[in-house]
């Protein structure tokens, strides 16, 4: 056996040799590579301690459904949730909202949740309760100023409070102050609408999301003081005051789920047999318990709060109803609400006037993704329907401007397709200064009056200056009427509708492409033929408050609304106007009236209405309108601009010496916007606009993105020192792998000699 053995190595010397030099190696690579390990581990420690510590805490993979992680300093934290619950029941022409925001607090901090969110322009709040447990408190009206103050005080004593302000007609902010951690508290408003007509179709619509507005630069003027004491200064003028209250931060959709989940239900009673119900934007279920009721909700179950709701019903006759009286009985007075639908002119022995219809498009940022191609494909087919022997010009606009023609040009076939050249070439970018364009579209260069002359304004609305807008369309209506076209998925509806009242017109929305053409041709029909004019409502016995004070023309197949608070409920009313040029009346007797529900609130909401508008026309002083308006909104309880519903808890709940923390709650971007057309690089607004006419063979010159609300995306902080700790890291493993090369090399040598 030993001889064996010997013999055997002193066969194969170098096979002992191999194995104990790859042994070797072996052990010497695995120490290189454990160094190696430990010093990129060192050198990693910072930046994987604070993630561990982080992720007991929370992880992005731990969020919920409506939930919200910010990231500050490599650290996530968990944002205030907020899921809205939506029951709206429908009582033949109003309807009744109520609108409950569940705000959950996750984090470890007493806060304070910020919300600003949209309601109907048309919409008359009356109604606050806040839920803490199994408390319910309700909210009371106080004048604005005042319900500040009390919500202050409530927020500094550490009492839970809420609070609803009217930033606008359609956009609110609740506030609720000393949300405990891990507590829920809800807050519930209501508010009182009439339902929508046009022609065979009932609607309502409800808005979920405010998109971001576009604020124009202050205006700032400034004289240095001379030394001889003229006494020259400086003013500043600031289009939109309120900049900062109508911006909330927006999530970046390519970067953030969803927030704001919302789950919608309609009651619909609608008080005659019903046909066709559809929701336009959303999936939906229906129950019909009957022929006149149907129940509503979303078949998706809560979805993110990033577009308009709408449903429209029809009835299951032929020809909706062409009347409608309605009243109701509150205290000593009686209010009543009719619907009228004149009927339509016969105009086949008459030849159609001759029109200039200026158009005028909105190709700013906000109207980036789908919102410019509806754009663009209602222009090109309202320019399809133009007649020879009409006139026409193209405007287009962000915080530029572009005149197609110098003025009014035919529309015969060459200069039509110069416009639609013109559009297809359009695209979404930059500001959106919306009053220089209105203002070069309402100036009437031909002053041909066998012309009817009409502008038509397609556009999101997305501005904060509205007021601007509407005194620039009093200015210069002249004898134009305008008709707004509202774009998108969540278009700015109180500036379209306020716009197309003071400019005598109308108007329509188109929230997808496949609605363009039905919509449009609505509107062609509106724009084709004559308006009822010269409408005038005369009651036999009772004395009657009628809004609105001046009654204004309506369309084709538009209803006419009038709302009135009356002595007593005897006699009748008679409607009176021209239809083309005919007379036309009706006669309506108050016995026949059915009971209606909050029609003492849309009375007064309406009167609010036309005391902001006849400030606007310069009727009322804006002293007397805000003396008015307040006295109606304390009278009916109704939130407005000078008025506040406030509730706070007695008892207090933050322990003294608690800090509280202030948190904006975030909304979602708009369905079909693009968010870097909104929120690109920033640039400087020019102070004036380049007017320009633009020939339609050349394409509009590329204009940078500008933000609509510069002040409101805030960036997590995300800058750390990874990158240099990785580099280091990596060196060290490569400084190792050379010294385990050179190192075998020397051993391989010495074996070999």
């Amino acid at each position: 056996m030993d001889t064996y053995d010997t013999m055997d190595s002193n066969e194969h010397p170098w096979l002992g040799r191999l194995i104990v030099v790859g042994l070797f190696l072996l052990a010497q690579g695995i120490a290189v590579m454990l160094v190696a390990f430990v010093a990129l581990l060192v050198s990693l420690e910072p930046g994987w301690s604070a993630t561990t510590e982080q992720a007991s805490l929370l992880q992005p993979g731990d969020a919920k459904s409506g939930s919200l992680l910010l990231k500050e300093d490599g650290a996530y934290t968990e944002a205030i949730r907020l899921g809205i619950d939506v029951d709206i029941t429908v009582s033949g022409p109003t309807l009744r909202a109520r609108v409950t925001q569940i705000f959950r607090n996750p984090t470890k901090d007493w806060v304070e949740a910020t919300y600003v969110y949209p309601l109907p322009a048309g919409g008359a709040v009356d109604s606050l309760k806040m839920v803490v447990g199994n408390r319910v408190i309700v909210g009371d009206i106080k004048e604005r100023q005042q319900a500040r103050v009390i919500y202050e005080e409530a927020r500094r004593a550490g009492q839970k409070a809420a609070l609803t302000e009217q930033e606008r007609p359609n956009i609110f902010t609740n506030s609720v102050a000393n949300i405990g951690p891990g507590e829920t508290v809800l807050v519930q408003i209501e508010y009182q609408e009439p339902v929508h007509q046009s022609g065979n179709e009932y609607s309502l619509r409800l808005p979920l999301v405010v998109g971001p507005r576009y604020n124009p630069a202050p205006i700032v003027q400034s004289v240095d003081f001379r030394n001889d004491g003229s006494g020259w200064g400086a003013t500043n003028s600031d289009p939109v005051p309120d900049r900062d209250r109508i911006s909330s931060p927006v999530l970046d959709p390519a970067r953030n789920a969803p927030v704001n989940p919302t789950s919608i239900t309609v009651r619909l009673n609608a008080g005659f047999a019903l046909g066709e119900v559809k929701s336009l934007h959303h999936n939906f279920k229906v129950e019909s318990p009957d022929n006149t009721t149907r129940i509503v909700t979303l078949a998706d179950g809560a979805v993110p709060a990033d577009r308009d709701f709408e449903l429209t019903w029809k009835p299951a006759a032929v020809k909706a109803p062409s009347v409608g009286l309605f009243r109701e009985h509150v205290g000593d007075a009686d209010y009543l609400l009719a619907f009228v639908t004149p009927p339509a002119a016969e105009q086949a022995m008459q030849k159609p006037r001759p029109r200039e219809v200026v158009f005028v498009i909105d190709n700013s940022g906000s109207m980036g993704g789908t919102s410019i191609v509806q754009a663009k494909a209602s222009l090109t087919y309202a320019l399809s329907r133009l007649q020879p022997t009409d006139r026409f010009n193209v405007i287009r606009f962000d915080d530029t401007m572009d005149v197609l023609f110098p003025a009014s040009v035919a529309a015969d076939a060459e200069r039509v397709g110069e416009a639609t050249s013109f559009v297809s070439a359009l695209q979404a970018r930059g500001g959106t200064e919306m009053v220089p364009a209105m203002r070069a579209a309402l100036t009437d260069k031909l002053g041909d009056a066998s012309m009817v002359r009409q502008v038509v304004f397609l556009t999101d609305g997305a501005i904060g200056n509205e007021q601007q807008l509407f005194e620039t369309i009093t200015a210069m209506r002249g004898r134009s009427r305008v008709f707004m076209v509202g774009i998108g998925s969540a278009p700015n509806t109180y500036l379209m509708t306020r716009a197309a009242e003071l400019g005598r017109g109308a108007f329509t929305h188109i929230g997808s492409v496949e609605q363009v053409e039905e919509r449009m041709r609505g509107l062609f029909a509106k724009l084709e033929n004559p308006a009822v004019t010269g409408l005038s409502a005369k009651f036999s016995e009772a004395k009657a408050d009628v809004t609105p004070t001046i009654i204004p023309d309506v369309y084709r197949d538009e209803p006419l609304v009038l709302a009135a608070k009356l002595d007593t409920l005897a006699g009748s009313v008679e409607i009176k106007g021209r239809v083309g040029d005919r007379p036309w009346s009706v006669t309506l007797p108050l016995q026949n009236a059915a009971e209606g529900k909050g029609l003492s609130k849309l009375w007064a909401k309406r009167k609010i209405n036309d005391a902001e508008v006849a400030r606007t026309l310069r009727e009322m002083t804006p002293e007397d309108s805000d003396k008015a308006i307040l006295a109606l909104a304390l009278d009916h309880q109704i939130v407005t601009r000078l008025t506040s519903l406030v509730a706070v808890d007695k008892t207090p709940s933050r322990p003294e010496g608690e800090p509280l923390k202030p948190s904006e709650l975030p909304i979602n971007l708009p369905a079909g916007w693009d968010f870097a057309k909104v929120f690109g690089e920033r640039q400087q607004v020019p102070a004036q606009l380049r007017e320009r006419h633009a020939d339609a063979r050349n394409q509009p010159a590329t204009r940078r993105p500008t933000p609509a609300a510069p002040d409101t995306i805030r960036l997590p902080k995300t800058a750390t020192s990874a990158e240099l700790k990785m580099t280091a890291g990596l060196i060290l493993i490569v400084l190792a792998l050379f010294l385990f090369v050179f190192n075998r090399r020397q051993t391989l040598l010495t074996d070999a000699a």
